[in-house]
């Protein structure tokens, strides 16, 4: 298979802003000079230590060690081939590549095959959306309160009744019935390959960057046997658990939103009320309950870092939105964000609220919202006759495990309070069952926690920012070190070159500055995350941590000034090191002699280079 070369490699990376590329699944903010951070889509974590820096092209996780350039992000994210990131992007930029030997473009990989089906199932669902076959669809629409326009806006279609008539379309438009049936839209039957999605209105799935990955289709007519709601199956690019509706269409909004909100509604319908009424951050699962890799999503899109930010559950309010909710608040604390339910009035999804009251209606289920907790004491104590003692108590019981799961110790007596006056009991009692529940939930985790496995191996010892010696020479190795691969292609060459001349004195410093002064050009893009992966090991990790952590300047001119004098410094270092060499050489050198001259030469010359350097 053709190569692409490495001009053209380099060129579409220098290109791209990997902030763009990072910023379309996390939400980054500033970091100090030329940093950005984010939660870390590689683990689950609840403060940011995933940092971004534009400038050299490179991310790296504090947490979990995570670290690499555009094209690594793109192949851990998307599960692509490297020369499927590259294409990718080339694509982004409307960049031209060539391979080597003069090769045509290899053939599209799987999974670039599977993105493209979707998206040109898409196309056919939305024009078939036109016909007059789709009269009871565009119907459905309209008595929801969609028009064209909402149609559009959203890409929704539809599936016309006959068996294969997709099928016909996208095969000859060149994709193979495996890449179809790869893709989920068509499926494998005893009488060969067929439309998985005939005679409904189809909603294109969308992941946060975009790109079509699946659909969700409802019923239209009385003779289809099939569920009310039929999506996509799993597939190698389309994981439900990890999919929510809209949040292409919402994620600006919620990542900038003051405070930041999302608003987990039930259905497709929903979703679009939402946002033509106002609610522009809704979004919804996608044929399965919320859980813990949605919020792992939504949490990263949130920038969920702070207890500012709020994610607002609406509900039925009949039995099964009620489950729903506490399943829901099963997973509160996954969230740094705070959680609240939102009912509407007669118990309405958004969709119906909008037709029968209008859009201001679902504009205000954000200001009747109640706190999570709140909502879950309450269904914890329906069923207990509160008029009695034994209904007290059972009551106490039950809500006493709801209010025992606070984490936030000022909100727990708050909620201990209400959960008091709920009930109409004495707060101390009401206190002392809530910490009964607390130690034994306490408890029964502590059992339930596996003990750690033993391992005779001994451990390799990690060298990290924050076990570097706390020493001035360390500290004046350190800031060179990360002003070099930070800012070194700003700085004059030579005395970048010179400064990194004379070993250090820390090994872990030293290893990484071997590196660095073995590259042969230090202006070039992306120099300093190749020469950070050639560090070797235990250091690379170190050496990826000096080149994201925030540079101590307040801004990128100062930054480019302090390496410059750090390099100085380590100039100045080297020729105070040479002196004292020489200085002991003398004396056992006859002065007199050939030697004895070139030395005190040498000697001036030092002196002259270190006034010099420390003037300059």
């Amino acid at each position: 298979m053709p190569r692409i070369r490495q001009a053209d490699v380099d060129e579409v990376k220098s290109r791209t802003n990997i902030a763009d590329i990072v910023g379309e699944r996390v939400a980054l903010k500033s970091a100090g000079v030329g940093s950005m951070k984010g939660l870390c889509p590689f683990h689950d974590e609840k403060s940011p230590s995933f940092h971004v820096r534009p400038q050299v092209g490179y991310y790296h996780c504090f947490g979990c060690g995570e670290s690499g350039d555009v094209y690594s992000f793109l192949r851990a994210m998307d599960h692509v081939s490297f020369t499927e990131a590259v294409e990718r992007l080339a694509g982004r930029l409307g960049y031209t590549l060539h391979y080597e030997d003069g090769g045509a473009a290899p053939e599209t990989s799987g999974r670039s095959r599977l993105y493209a089906a979707n998206t040109a199932a898409a196309e056919f669902f939305r024009g078939q959306l036109l016909t007059a076959e789709a009269e009871t669809a565009r119907r459905f629409l309209g008595e929801r309160g969609f028009d064209a326009g909402a149609a559009a806006h959203f890409g929704v279609g539809y599936a016309p009744r006959g068996w294969d008539g997709m099928l016909k379309a996208l095969t000859a438009q060149g994709f193979s019935r495996d890449e179809l049936l790869g893709a989920g839209v068509v499926s494998q039957g005893q009488r060969g390959v067929y439309d998985r999605f005939r005679g409904r209105l189809v909603w294109p799935i969308r992941d946060v960057t975009g790109q079509t990955i699946g659909f969700g289709a409802r019923k239209l007519y009385d003779d289809d046997q099939g569920p009310k709601y039929l999506n996509t199956p799993e597939t190698i690019i389309y994981k439900k658990a990890q999919v929510l509706y809209g949040l292409d269409l919402a994620k600006r909004d919620i990542s900038r939103g003051e405070p930041r909100r999302a608003v987990v509604v039930e259905g497709y319908t929903d979703v679009m009320a939402c946002h033509l009424a106002g609610v522009t951050t809704a979004i919804a699962t996608c044929g399965t309950a919320f859980g813990a890799e949605h919020i792992k999503v939504l949490r990263r899109v949130m920038g969920d870092d702070s207890s500012s930010g709020e994610v607002v559950f609406t509900f039925d309010g009949d039995e099964a939105g009620q489950k729903a909710a506490l399943r829901a608040f099963s997973e509160d604390d996954r969230f740094n964000a705070q959680t609240f339910v939102a009912v509407a009035p007669d118990g309405l999804d958004p969709c119906d609220l909008r037709l029968q009251r209008g859009d201001a209606a679902v504009r205000g289920l954000m200001d009747a919202k109640v706190p999570m907790f709140e909502f879950a004491i309450d269904r914890k104590l329906q069923g207990f006759d509160l008029a009695t003692v034994e209904g007290q108590v059972g009551a106490l019981r039950a809500a006493a495990s709801i209010v025992a799961e606070i984490r936030d110790r000022l909100l727990r007596p708050g909620y201990e309070r209400v959960l008091a006056r709920r009930l109409g009991m004495d707060p101390t009692e009401v206190h002392a069952e809530v910490e009964r529940a607390a130690r034994g939930a306490g408890a029964a985790k502590a059992k339930q926690e596996s003990p750690r496995e033993q391992t005779d191996a001994p451990a390799v010892p990690t060298v990290t920012l924050v076990s570097l010696p706390r020493t001035a020479d360390v500290a004046v190795e350190r800031g060179m070190i990360m002003g070099a691969l930070q800012y070194g292609h700003q700085v004059d060459q030579s005395m970048l070159a010179r400064a990194l001349e004379a070993p250090f004195r820390h090994p872990a410093l030293e290893a990484i500055r071997e590196t660095i002064a073995a590259v042969p050009d230090r202006t070039r893009v992306g120099w300093a995350m190749d020469a950070v992966n050639s560090v070797r090991e235990p250091y690379r990790a170190l050496a990826g941590e000096l080149l994201m952590s925030p540079f101590p300047a307040k801004d990128e001119a100062g930054a480019v000034a302090s390496t410059a004098d750090l390099s100085r410094r380590m100039i100045v270092r080297g020729l105070e090191r040479e002196k004292h060499e020489l200085l002991g050489a003398i004396q056992r050198v006859p002065a007199d002699s050939d030697g004895g001259r070139a030395l005190r030469m040498r000697l001036r010359d030092i002196d002259a280079e270190r006034q010099r350097f420390a003037e300059s």
